[in-house]
């Protein structure tokens, strides 16, 4: 078995955000089936650290730690910019090259990684992300109790993507309300590119608020989502380009780098995925072509949101009260964009660092910034 546990300088792999530090990194290999378990803590300095698992094979093992490292940092300041009393975290799974992931293994591997979560004793709390599901939360929480978003039938809130998606409508409406002087997303154009457990969702809800659809996604078989709403289908690359009112990045992050900023034609972009731009120059381009790019920390913070009040007593209908609330969130933040000539990401990270700045004053006074935890 492998551990490493150590403080790590991670200005570059943290993609700049705020962030030159993160609090610790852990890299496991688990005794049962050989995978690669990587926990990275930004931040603590609002509560302890919750943020996803991802279950995801990349080329190799550092590029799951650089993933990791990318996401924990966006964790921080999506909890600070919502002002939960939460840190930013992130965990992903590395799977062996021999272990099938939806194979009998997979509950060995979710056992391999809750004790690494355990080995933090509750200074990283992990939720659901890419590749893994409510389903898997549900067996997480029988080997730590440092879980969230296990299923309603446990008492948990379930898939949190039903509320990313809502966030995230409620982000366009804010958007278009900025750009066009209407908030209503009635015959506006909107191409949502990934149709997983966020994509799916917020093109539903936009189908019912009357949008003009065009979807995407690697997987063929979401056509048939295209064909059941009415939306027109486009093969990914065409999509990102597509001449649309809105474009919404819902798959993995990183896919607008500066090529693709200067080639873009959509008016607004307002997605959920993290970490949607290669590097945040990439916010100045957008801006400096008149594209409206909304930040993804703040948009896709809905699921955080939600999954974040089953540490203190779970209630949807506040958990939607809340996320609601994003729309007038990201205004203020449109706002202060224009007034003070800033892009969007300048000024929702000055949202985010005051919020992490108040915590530092209030520790260095004496007041705790207050810490939220479960027990089972």
């Amino acid at each position: 078995m492998a551990v490493t546990t150590a403080p790590v300088d991670a200005t570059a792999r943290a993609g700049g955000r705020g962030a030159s530090e993160h609090e610790l990194l852990l890299v496991r290999r688990g005794p049962r089936t050989g995978a690669h378990t990587i926990i990275a803590v930004h931040s603590t300095a609002l509560g302890p650290a919750l943020g996803g698992c991802r279950l995801w094979r990349y080329q190799n093992l550092q590029a799951a730690i650089d993933d990791a490292l990318r996401l924990s940092s966006a964790m921080t300041l999506k909890a600070a910019a919502a002002r939960l009393p939460l840190g930013g975290g992130k965990a992903v799974i590395f799977p062996s090259a021999g272990l099938d992931p939806h194979g009998p293994g997979r509950r060995e591997l979710l056992r391999d990684f809750a004790d690494a979560v355990n080995m933090l004793d509750g200074l990283y709390i992990t939720a659901e992300d890419v590749g893994t599901t409510a389903a898997d939360m549900h067996v997480l929480s029988g080997y730590t109790r440092h879980v969230v978003g296990v299923p309603t039938a446990d008492g948990g809130s379930g898939d949190p993507g039903e509320f990313t998606a809502a966030g995230v409508k409620a982000a366009m409406r804010a958007c278009c309300s900025s750009r066009f002087g209407s908030a209503d997303l009635r015959g506006r154009s909107i191409c949502v590119v990934g149709l997983g457990h966020v994509g799916e969702p917020l093109a539903r809800r936009l189908d019912r608020a009357g949008a003009a659809l065009i979807l995407s996604d690697i997987d063929d078989s979401k056509r048939a989502l295209a064909a059941e709403l009415g939306g027109l289908w486009r093969e990914p690359a065409q999509a990102l380009r597509a001449d649309v009112d809105v474009l919404a990045p819902c798959a993995m992050g990183g896919v607008i780098d500066e090529s693709l900023a200067l080639e873009l034609q959509a008016q607004i972009v307002c997605g959920s995925a993290n970490n949607q731009l290669a590097g945040e120059g990439v916010a100045d381009l957008l801006a400096a072509r008149g594209i409206l790019y909304a930040p993804d920390f703040i948009v896709n913070s809905g699921g955080l949101i939600n999954v974040s009040l089953e540490l203190s007593g779970y209630d949807r209908e506040l958990a939607l009260r809340r996320v609601a609330e994003i729309d007038d969130v990201l205004a203020g933040i449109l706002a202060h964009a224009e007034e003070a000539q800033l892009t969007p990401l300048a000024a929702a990270l000055e949202l985010a660092g005051r919020a992490l700045a108040d915590a530092g004053a209030a520790s260095s006074s004496g007041i705790s910034s207050g810490t939220t935890g479960r027990e089972k």
